[in-house]
């Protein structure tokens, strides 16, 4: 199964669903308080192994794939217009040499995290922004996901050059990444989502994820 279809599962029903307050920082998740709740996985080719473990002096996500590809999705409405920023801390603990991850064959990663904004019943006008920690783009490099070139795009927050074993602290303006990547303006979105996966490579990886949360700025 192609793994875009995390998508659909985002804007489904059945995943538990919070709305963005106009607060200075708004958290997606804080792993010591709330464990994977209100998360749910997804399977496309066996089951990536999430954990909670301790890293980076507090609980942090621990994902292990072995040719394997699932995520985890949460529907959480944010409003963009308020809090722009999402804020995130990640570590892979190994690449994956030698892929084209432009082409379907490629598409893999030791380390993902997407933002969907949801098309409702108009599942095709579904978009997903995809912030990956690639193994063999350039940082900053983008391009159109190979599985679903019209409603996904790949953004290299972290790309070849960037060392393995080291946590890296992230924040995104995501208003305006969006508008990059699909060249219009959205005020909303309505998921987040975590994949580790290789399952079209048959590579293992692994990748840590701290907290994730937004702010106004």
């Amino acid at each position: 199964m192609m793994k875009q279809k995390l998508i659909t599962l985002l804007v489904g029903c059945s995943l538990v669903t919070g709305i963005a307050m106009a607060n200075s920082r708004l958290d997606v998740t804080r792993f010591a308080d709330n464990g994977l709740n209100g998360w749910e996985q997804k399977s496309f080719a066996g089951e990536t192994e999430y954990k909670l473990v301790s890293d980076n002096g507090g609980t942090a996500l621990l994902a292990t794939s072995d040719a394997t590809a699932s995520g985890l999705g949460k529907k959480i409405k944010i409003d963009l217009t308020k809090t722009p920023y999402l804020n995130w801390t990640w570590k892979i603990n190994n690449k994956l040499d030698g892929l084209d991850e432009t082409r379907k064959s490629g598409d893999d990663y030791a380390a993902r995290l997407y933002v969907v904004k949801s098309g409702g019943a108009l599942i095709w006008k579904t978009k997903a922004l995809n912030y990956v920690w690639s193994s063999n783009q350039q940082q900053g490099a983008e391009w159109k996901n190979a599985f679903q070139p019209k409603n996904a795009v790949m953004l290299a927050v972290r790309g070849k050059e960037d060392r393995a074993g080291q946590w890296v602290t992230e924040k995104r303006n995501v208003r305006e990444d969006l508008k990059k990547a699909f060249g219009k303006d959205f005020d909303k979105i309505d998921a987040i989502a975590i994949m580790t996966d290789t399952d079209n490579s048959g590579a293992t990886a692994s990748a840590v994820y701290g907290d994730i949360f937004f702010t106004e700025e």
